[in-house]
């Protein structure tokens, strides 16, 4: 798995558990890192990778939730799961504050998580609301 992967799965896991605990980014991100099986050998480029997301998620949450929002139909984000909403978090994140990253791997990277973390709607659920963002944000 590449280093990028690799820091947004640990990325979303420490989001999740800051949503659930009182938990500092840095204690967040080392649980996520400690709980995984390659605990022992960790890439410094995943461990950069997730600390720059989680980081950017919490600094801009506010307004990335409003996006959410905004662009969800019928689902207000309260009620959308943990997983659901941190992976859109992260999602969005990406889409309008890393220009480095291209859309189609932010929206695919997302659909991925959701896949693998989330529930059996939850891929086309992300796909959709952030390919809604991502024509909102002019995102190429």
């Amino acid at each position: 798995m590449g280093a990028r992967r690799t820091g947004r799965e640990r990325a979303l896991q420490a989001l999740y558990q800051l949503e659930m605990a009182t938990a500092t980014t840095a204690e967040a991100l080392e649980s996520a890192w400690s709980a995984a099986e390659e605990s022992n050998k960790r890439d410094p480029d995943a461990v950069r990778f997730a600390r720059e997301l989680v980081e950017g998620v919490q600094s801009h949450r506010d307004e990335i939730d409003q996006l959410i929002e905004r662009h969800s139909h019928n689902w207000r984000l309260d009620r959308m799961s943990r997983i659901d909403r941190n992976v859109l978090r992260l999602g969005i994140f990406e889409l309008k504050y890393r220009p480095d990253i291209p859309r189609k791997v932010s929206i695919n990277e997302a659909v991925e998580l959701g896949k693998n973390f989330g529930n059996e709607e939850s891929s086309a659920f992300v796909n959709g609301l952030l390919d809604r963002v991502a024509v909102a944000l002019n995102k190429p």
